[in-house]
C-alpha cells in the first residue's frame, strides 16, 4: 500500500451485509479457525483480547464501520487551567489535541454506555493517508484532495486550489503528531520498509492519556490486503466519558515517556547530560545471544603446505566467476572444503572449531560490532571522548539513547548550531528507510518503526564539481581485508570506488534523494555517474589544490587503523573474536567534511559512514579482473606482496 487518499469513510457510516442469508454454523466456525490461524499471532502481539476476534472477522469481511453508533466527536474550547482542582480531576495526564487550533475529543455517546466484555466492542478505524516517508511530499503535491484533507485534519489553514510549497511543508512537519506505523513481515527489502499512516478524522481526534480508556493497534487484513486500526476498550465506559489512548503505549520509563511525548507536550531537556559512554559488557552479551552466535573454542592456527591447493565452497557468483588463481579450486561439497566463503552470516563457530578447526572462513565471530551501525558507534567511543572520535559523525541509538539525543538536539538549537540529522536502520543497506530531517518530532517518532540510529548529518561536505551538474556530494568506498585479530593484520585494496549525487548540494529539499544521497546503482531509471579512481585523483587535486590526495588518504587510513584497533581492543563479545581460521573482506564507505584543525585552519576530516559485510564487488571485478585473486592470495595464502594491497597494521 503506497497511498490511500480515497473518499473519506465517516465514523457514522455502517456497511452491513443487509439481507444476506444466515451463514452456515460449520462454515462460520471454519472461517473463524482460519482467521485465528492467519491473524492470531498478530492479534496476540497487539494485545487484542480473543473475545473480540469473532466480531472482528465479521466487521472485516463486511467492512462494518459502526463506531458512529457508539461515539461522537466533541469540539471544546481550550482553557489553560493549572489549578489544584484540575490536577485532582486527573487532567494532568491529558495532552492537547495534536495540531493545535480547536480542541476536539471523542466521547461515548451511546445512551447505554459501553461494556468491555461485549464481544462487539471492537471497532475499525479507516486510514486517511498511507505512505512511505520518501513519497510523502510527492503524494501531497499530486494526489487530488489529499493536501486539503490533511490540512483540515491537522488544523492547518489552507487557501487556494493548487498545492503550495508552504502548505506541503506544514503538513510534512505536523504529520509527525498524527502518524502511526506498521511494517510488512514479508516481501523484498523495499517492501519491508516501514509504512506510515494517518487515521481518519475520527481516529485522529482520539486524545492522549497516561491512563487511557482504549487501546489501538494497526492491523493488516491479508485477504483484502487492507490495513486498519483496531480500537477496543480497556474498561467499561458510561455515556459522556472520553475515549483516550496512550501515545507512548508500553513505555514504563518516565524519562523515555517524557521524550516520546515531546511532539504533543513540549519539555525542556537541556539540563540532562547528552554524554553517551560505551555500553557495559552485558549489552554486547545480549547482542551475541540475539544473533544466536556461538563463540569458538581456542584452536591452533592451521598450517598448510606451500603447494596446497585449497578447495573453496562458495555461494557467491562473483567469486565463482573471477577467482582463477591456480592454488584455488571449487567444490560443491561443503564437507570437502578447505575454505567456506559464504554470503550469509555463519553462526555456530563452536561446532566448527570442535569438528573442523582447519576449515578457513570469510568472516569473524562478533563482526557485527563493525557492520551494524549502532554497534559501530558504541565501539568507536573507545577511540576518544564518549561522544566518539572525529572520524565518526555523532551518533545516538534511538532505542537506548533517546534522552541524550533530545538533550543534545536542544543544546545545539539553543546555541544556534546546525541541526540536520540522518535516521538510519541498524542493518539495512542501499540507503533504504534512511531519512534526513531537521525535525526532532520526526526523529522521536521514527523510534517507533524499525530499530534506528540517528547521526549528525554532514552539513559541510567536501564537494566535487561535476561539469554536467555542478558541485555535488560524493562518497568513497575502500575494500579492507582483515587477515587476523591477534596479531592485528589489516590491508586495504589500492583501488577505491566513488559514488556521486546527481544534483548540486544544498541544505534544502531534504527528501530529494538525488541531491542528498550517492547510492544510484540500484534504480535503472536514475543516472549513475562513474569516475575511475585514477581519473578522480587529478581532478580532485585540481579542484582542491591545497589538499593532495596522498595526504587526504593518509588521514583516511589513520581512521581505518584506529577503527580496527578499537574493534579488537576487548575480548569477545565486546570485540572481534581472535579465531585463527577467520578472514574477512569489508567495504568501508566514507565522506569528507570540512572542519577546523587545532591551528584553526580548514581540514578535510574523513567521516566513516558504515562498514559492509560481504560487499558487492561487481565494479571491482569488471575493472580489475585480478581482484579476487588478490583478495584470496592476501587472506588465505598470506602472499600480499604482488596483490595491489597496502598494509595498514
Amino acid at each position: 500500500m503506497e497511498a490511500d487518499a480515497g473518499p473519506e469513510r465517516r465514523p457514522a457510516e455502517r456497511r452491513d451485509p443487509g439481507s444476506a442469508p444466515c451463514p452456515d454454523p460449520e462454515e462460520g466456525e471454519r472461517a473463524r479457525a482460519e482467521f485465528s490461524a492467519l491473524h492470531g499471532p498478530a492479534l496476540r502481539a497487539s494485545g487484542v483480547p480473543e473475545r473480540y476476534w469473532g466480531r472482528l472477522l465479521h466487521k472485516l469481511e463486511h467492512e462494518v464501520f459502526d463506531a458512529g453508533e457508539m461515539f461522537g466527536i466533541m469540539q471544546v474550547e481550550e482553557v489553560e487551567d493549572d489549578s489544584e482542582d484540575e490536577a485532582a480531576r486527573g487532567g494532568r495526564d491529558k495532552k492537547p489535541n495534536p495540531g493545535g487550533g480547536l480542541c476536539c475529543k471523542v466521547i461515548v455517546t451511546n445512551e447505554n454506555g459501553l461494556r468491555a466484555a461485549d464481544p462487539n466492542s471492537i471497532y475499525l478505524i479507516d486510514h486517511a493517508w498511507t505512505c512511505r516517508v520518501e513519497h510523502a511530499r510527492q503524494q501531497l503535491q499530486q494526489v487530488p484532495g489529499l493536501l486539503h484533507r490533511m490540512a483540515n485534519l491537522m488544523g492547518i489553514e489552507f487557501h487556494g486550489e493548487l498545492p503550495s510549497a508552504e502548505a506541503v511543508d506544514l503538513v510534512l512537519e505536523e504529520m509527525w503528531k498524527f502518524n502511526q506505523t506498521y511494517q510488512l513481515a514479508r516481501g523484498t527489502a523495499e517492501e519491508k520498509v516501514p509504512v506510515w499512516y494517518v487515521m481518519d478524522e475520527f481516529g485522529s481526534r482520539i486524545q492522549h492519556a497516561d491512563v487511557p480508556s482504549f487501546a489501538t493497534a494497526p492491523f493488516f487484513y491479508m485477504p483484502q490486503h487492507v490495513a486498519y486500526t483496531l480500537l477496543w476498550p480497556l474498561r467499561d465506559l458510561d455515556t459522556g466519558e472520553e475515549v483516550t489512548r496512550d501515545f507512548a503505549y508500553g513505555e514504563a520509563d518516565p524519562l523515555i515517556r517524557k521524550c516520546r511525548l515531546l511532539p504533543w507536550a513540549p519539555a525542556d531537556m537541556l539540563d540532562l547530560s547528552s554524554s553517551t559512554p560505551e555500553p557495559p559488557g552485558e549489552h554486547y552479551q545480549a547482542i551475541l545471544e540475539e544473533n544466536k552466535e556461538k563463540l569458538p573454542l581456542a584452536i591452533h592456527p592451521v598450517v598448510y603446505p606451500s603447494d596446497h591447493i585449497f578447495k573453496v565452497y562458495t555461494d557467491i557468483q562473483q567469486v565463482l566467476s573471477h577467482l582463477t588463481h591456480p592454488r584455488f579450486t571449487f567444490t560443491q561439497n561443503e564437507a570437502d572444503a578447505d575454505i567456506l566463503y559464504n554470503f550469509s552470516h555463519f553462526k555456530d563457530y563452536r561446532k566448527l572449531s570442535q569438528e573442523r578447526p582447519q576449515v578457513l572462513l570469510n568472516q569473524f565471530p562478533c563482526e557485527s560490532l563493525l557492520t551494524v551501525k549502532d554497534c559501530l558507534a558504541s565501539i568507536a567511543r573507545r577511540a576518544g571522548r564518549p561522544e566518539g572520535p572525529a572520524w565518526l559523525p555523532r551518533t545516538f541509538n534511538l532505542r537506548t539513547e533517546l534522552p541524550q539525543l533530545v538533550s543534545y538536539f536542544q543544546q545545539r538549537e539553543r546555541r544556534g548550531e546546525d541541526n540536520h540529522w540522518i535516521c538510519k536502520p541498524w542493518n539495512l543497506a542501499r540507503s533504504l528507510d534512511t531519512h534526513i530531517t531537521r525535525s526532532l518530532h520526526s526523529i522521536i517518532r521514527h523510534r517507533e518503526s524499525t530499530p534506528k540510529v540517528v547521526s549528525k548529518y554532514i552539513e559541510s561536505p567536501v564537494l566535487f564539481l561535476r561539469e554536467d551538474v555542478g558541485s555535488v556530494k560524493f562518497d568513497v568506498r575502500y575494500i579492507v581485508l582483515l587477515r587476523s585479530v591477534k596479531p592485528l593484520r589489516v590491508f586495504v585494496y589500492d583501488v577505491f570506488w566513488l559514488r556521486f549525487s546527481n544534483r548540486p548540494f544544498a541544505l534544502n529539499d531534504l527528501d530529494d534523494y538525488e541531491k542528498h544521497f550517492t547510492v544510484m546503482n540500484y534504480d535503472p531509471e536514475v543516472v549513475l555517474k562513474q569516475v575511475h579512481y585514477d581519473e578522480f585523483i587529478p581532478e580532485f587535486e585540481k579542484q582542491h589544490p591545497q589538499f593532495p590526495w596522498r595526504s587526504v588518504q593518509a588521514e583516511i587510513f589513520r581512521a581505518f587503523t584506529e577503527l580496527f584497533q578499537v574493534a579488537c581492543a576487548k575480548p569477545p563479545p565486546m570485540g572481534l573474536c581472535d579465531y585463527p581460521s577467520s578472514r574477512a573482506v569489508y567495504a568501508i564507505d566514507l565522506m569528507l567534511k570540512w572542519d577546523n584543525g587545532p591551528d584553526g585552519k580548514r581540514v578535510m576530516q574523513p567521516q566513516i559512514l558504515e562498514v559492509n559485510f560481504n560487499p558487492d564487488c561487481e565494479r571491482a571485478c569488471r575493472y580489475h579482473p585480478t581482484f579476487f585473486n588478490d583478495v584470496f592470495s592476501t587472506l588465505y595464502l598470506d602472499e600480499p606482496s604482488n596483490c595491489h594491497v597496502t598494509r595498514l597494521i
